[in-house]
């Protein structure tokens, strides 16, 4: 089978399509063969060599939300068979013909979804739900979301609506402003206007937009830092929690450890939403998986609207 791997940190091209054998799924395993795979952000950094929480040995196979159908099912695994079709977070070589998934954590993709739908399920709309969650949004509240035209941040904007408080959108370029706009959004703004007071800023950069974000909130506002795209985590003032403002992180892989339960109850909630029609995940683009190196392009300039997948 092909694998994406690179054997060294720097741009897209060093991202290597090698020959590998086809895994065999061990206990509380699955293996599937991918139909699409949903290419995520932090592997650009991770590619990059970017300190911080991007670090990861060498060589590395990217990670990635795949969607396909069970090939073969490991000892112990109960609740799947030959041929579902399910969708899972693949923590390393995600970017292949076939990937071994966690079991536990697979998701049954409901019949009649497409593909990019089906790629929010393991992660990106469980991590929408989850900070949310974590912000304690609720209706009336006013809710800044930062990279708003990415994958997880297009999702926060249309979940914001549905628990009935205001969004703004914070993006790049006017392009990505009417995107988050047609979602939803109440306001749009750059990330180098002047940000208006709210009650939840919701933080996938790092860096000074987190302290930024902490000296838009309102008394007793709250932020959640759940990514560092910037590759900055600084370090946070006091004096801007004085204000009755409080921080929180969010991670999917801690709240699985932590609250298996509530992550799965969110993993549900984003299959009914998703299936239902009230939370639409928006398809940029769809690469062949021998055209890695461009998908990888895209996020590193910051172009996407919503999900980049590769087709192996």
């Amino acid at each position: 089978m092909r694998l994406v791997r690179f054997h060294a940190h720097g741009g897209p091209e060093v991202l290597r399509i090698e020959e590998a054998e086809v895994p065999t799924p061990g206990p509380g395993q699955l293996l599937v063969r991918a139909e699409a795979i949903g290419v995520n952000f932090a592997d650009t950094k991770i590619r990059a060599g970017a300190a911080g929480i991007f670090v990861r040995p060498l060589p590395f196979g990217p990670t990635g939300d795949v969607v396909g159908s069970v090939a073969a099912v490991g000892p112990d695994v109960t609740g799947f068979t030959v041929g579902d079709r399910v969708a899972a977070l693949v923590a390393e070589n995600a970017y292949a013909d076939y990937a071994l998934v966690d079991a536990a954590w697979a998701a049954l993709v409901p019949s009649g979804l497409d593909a990019a739908s089906a790629t929010a399920l393991p992660m990106l709309a469980p991590v929408a739900i989850g900070v949310l969650h974590a912000g304690r949004v609720t209706a009336g509240d006013t809710v800044l979301i930062q990279s708003a035209a990415g994958g997880v941040g297009h999702l926060a904007v249309q979940i914001t609506k549905l628990l009935g408080a205001k969004a703004i959108g914070v993006v790049g370029s006017p392009a990505k402003a009417d995107f988050v706009r047609s979602l939803g959004a109440d306001d749009v703004i750059t990330a180098d206007a002047e940000w208006p007071t709210v009650d939840v800023v919701l933080d996938a950069v790092g860096g000074s937009s987190l302290t930024r974000g902490l000296d838009a909130l309102a008394p007793l506002g709250r932020a959640v830092m759940y990514g560092a795209a910037s590759g900055e985590i600084p370090a946070v003032p006091a004096r801007s929690l004085f204000g009755l403002r409080s921080l929180t992180g969010f991670g999917i892989t801690t709240l699985r450890e932590a609250r298996p339960d509530e992550a799965r109850a969110d993993i549900a909630r984003a299959t009914r939403l998703i299936a239902d029609g009230k939370l639409r995940v928006a398809q940029h683009a769809a690469f062949p998986l021998s055209d890695v190196a461009m998908a990888h392009q895209v996020l590193d300039d910051r172009a996407n609207l919503g999900r980049v997948l590769l087709i192996p």
